[in-house]
């Protein structure tokens, strides 16, 4: 199947909440930067769930046709990236996250709409 950058992004942040990823969002960056056309942002409660959420997204990803060209920070689970190329998937560490508070620094960037398929109350649960 061919995607969008769109498209792509949104099927991304789709497998990372079927992963029970946390607060995903996604920014739309193409009118702001060449580096790429949207950010992923997600976190996770644990480094083995960071790990888990980026091994998940490169298997769904590959069935996809879609292989990373880099990953950076898989070691230490603290931040992991992941480059589609027009998509580059982060996957942070809760408290990392919020130590680099990317949304803060793109605040110009839209925001794509995405809705959890997992309430708050039930994702508390997975916790």
């Amino acid at each position: 199947m061919t995607y969008t950058s769109k498209e792509k992004a949104l099927q991304i942040a789709k497998f990372l909440d079927d992963k029970k990823a946390v607060d995903i969002k996604i920014l739309e960056l193409k009118d702001l930067t060449i580096i790429t056309d949207y950010f992923v942002i997600c976190s996770a409660d644990s480094t083995t769930q960071v790990k888990a959420l980026t091994e998940y997204l490169e298997e769904k990803m590959d069935l996809e046709g879609f292989k990373p060209l880099h990953i950076e920070g898989f070691k230490y689970a603290h931040w992991v990236l992941l480059d589609y190329g027009d998509v580059i998937v982060h996957i942070f560490l809760e408290e990392t996250r919020h130590y680099y508070d990317l949304e803060r620094l793109w605040l110009d960037a839209p925001r794509i709409p995405f809705e959890s398929s997992i309430s708050d109350k039930t994702r508390a649960v997975y916790r």
